[in-house]
């Protein structure tokens, strides 16, 4: 039975968790399992630093926690996955009616320190009968629902063999957030410097979306950025994006600043028609070379074997746009294909590097990384470089350049340009202390 947790070591890890379902299983006669993911958690793992991360899940599943009245089975089935046993709970709509509580609940942003993050979640659910209950295909179950919630193009939530879906008041409400911030110029362009590891001179920036929210202050974008998927509203918000990009690199220009920008593109952009034109067409509206920016894709869609998307990639590549593939080792990795793509830049999984002391396969995969990059011509980019260890370690390997909380975690253009025109230090030092 869960309590509050005052740490995320005291909640139940995947095993006991799996263990208390079975124990559930044995003494009522149906159970449900429902399996909740934080969307978008990654990108505040990225910008805020793993401690900083922890600190909202550790208050995200506590608050959880405190939305049922009775004792509950609660667990954590991997990094930003969190699950619930519920004894008897087998009909569909109690366990919709239990997704839309928490979706509700959650609305009311958390803080930490100066920064706000507005929780939003996929829900997969599964129910199931104690005769010849199988734990290994029971969980399996709830996993392939959770992977239809993600999929699901209006609705977050799936129970597994379940296809009926329904609209809810939630789903409408983000569109309208979504059209009102783009309106009303409330998103923003965050940077978080990309450094040379060697001298930590600011050699360029990732941009990341920030909601400027009238009421809630700067928070993360992440469910109106599903909101953007959901509706086909991606490209409206990519357009401005890059929009910005620009406008931006033209103000860093201004402050003598010799940066390259990267810029997120999602799938839907890569099957736009239109992208190539309005690149172009920033280009010369601004007097920019293309070649200082980059666009960073996810490794499942660089790998793709569309002919749109390879069509696309080399449209861009001919106008000197560089092309990085991101969280590289965390999907498939299909060497063929990378072996084949014209890229520019590999960043490698922030989870390799911010795990690069605790087990010696995640040097490898960093080192391999490093060889292919040689081989094929193209920078290698490591992420989630927090601690001094990791870098020193990053040097020896022979890694050139890296992104982190070490550094700074992602700022308004202002400070990005103040930061750019100073020295970064690490450790425990003014500058330091300053950023964090």
């Amino acid at each position: 039975m869960s309590r509050l947790h005052q740490s995320l070591a005291t909640i139940p890890n995947r095993y006991a968790f799996i263990d208390t379902i079975e124990q559930c299983a044995e003494r009522h006669k149906h159970v449900s399992l429902m399996l909740i993911d934080v969307v978008r958690f990654s990108d505040v793992t990225t910008s805020l630093g793993i401690n900083v991360a922890d600190q909202f899940l550790l208050e995200i599943a506590n608050r959880i926690i405190l939305l049922f009245d009775e004792p509950l089975r609660f667990g954590r089935i991997s990094g930003d996955v969190f699950g619930i046993v519920f004894p008897d709970k087998i009909k569909q709509k109690e366990l919709r009616a239990t997704f839309e509580h928490i979706v509700e609940h959650f609305k009311t942003p958390m803080h930490h320190g100066n920064h706000a993050f507005i929780a939003d979640f996929n829900v997969g659910a599964v129910s199931g009968k104690q005769d010849k209950f199988d734990i290994t295909a029971f969980v399996s179950r709830a996993e392939a629902a959770l992977k239809q919630a993600k999929e699901n193009k209006y609705e977050n939530f799936h129970v597994m063999s379940m296809d009926e879906k329904a609209e809810t008041g939630r789903s409408l409400a983000l569109k309208a957030d979504l059209k009102r911030a783009l309106q009303q110029n409330e998103l923003e362009l965050y940077f978080q410097p990309q450094v040379d590891l060697n001298t930590l001179q600011i050699t360029g920036a990732e941009c990341l979306l920030r909601w400027n929210h009238p009421l809630d202050g700067v928070l993360f974008p992440g469910p109106l950025i599903e909101a953007a998927e959901s509706y086909n509203m991606m490209n409206e918000l990519a357009y401005w994006t890059f929009e910005q990009a620009f406008q931006n690199m033209v103000k860093l220009d201004a402050q003598g600043l010799n940066v390259s920008l990267s810029v997120n593109i999602s799938p839907t952009q890569l099957y736009d028609s239109k992208l190539i034109p309005a690149l172009v067409r920033l280009r010369d509206k601004y007097a920019l070379d293309l070649s200082r920016f980059e666009l960073e894709l996810t490794e499942d869609v660089a790998l793709s074997n569309s002919l749109m998307v390879k069509k696309q990639l080399h449209e861009l590549g001919a106008l000197g746009i560089g092309i990085a593939v991101d969280d590289f080792g965390k999907g498939y990795s299909n060497l063929a294909f990378i072996r084949e793509l014209n890229i520019d830049a590999l960043k490698i999984d922030k989870s390799f590097v911010m795990e690069l002391g605790d087990n010696p396969v995640n040097r490898a995969i960093i080192e391999a990384a490093k060889i292919i990059g040689k081989a094929k011509n193209c920078q290698v980019i490591a992420e989630g470089v927090e601690t001094t260890e990791q870098l020193h370690t990053l040097r020896e390997i022979g890694i050139l350049t890296g992104q982190g909380y070490l550094f700074s975690r992602a700022v308004p253009l202002k400070e990005f340009i103040s930061l750019a025109h100073q020295d970064i230090m690490i450790g425990d030092s003014p500058l330091r202390r300053m950023l964090v």
